[in-house]
């Protein structure tokens, strides 16, 4: 995995950088080991599962 050092070139030297993206599948591999889904979800290098950051329905815009 990425020690964020020269190899790890980031314009935030804290932030991981994307390693593989495949928007056709809908997930990206970044630099530290997480799997970051398009529903905003992640698995995380250890196993942890982060839940998708879901806007409630009745915020969400309707066409009338």
């Amino acid at each position: 995995m990425c020690s964020h050092q020269s190899s790890c070139p980031a314009a935030d030297a804290h932030a991981p950088h994307v390693v593989a993206a495949h928007p056709e599948q809908g997930w990206t591999l970044l630099c530290d080991g997480a799997i970051v889904f398009d529903d905003t979800g992640e698995l995380l290098p250890d196993g942890r599962v982060v839940a998708p950051h879901r806007v409630p329905a009745e915020r969400l815009a309707t066409a009338a």
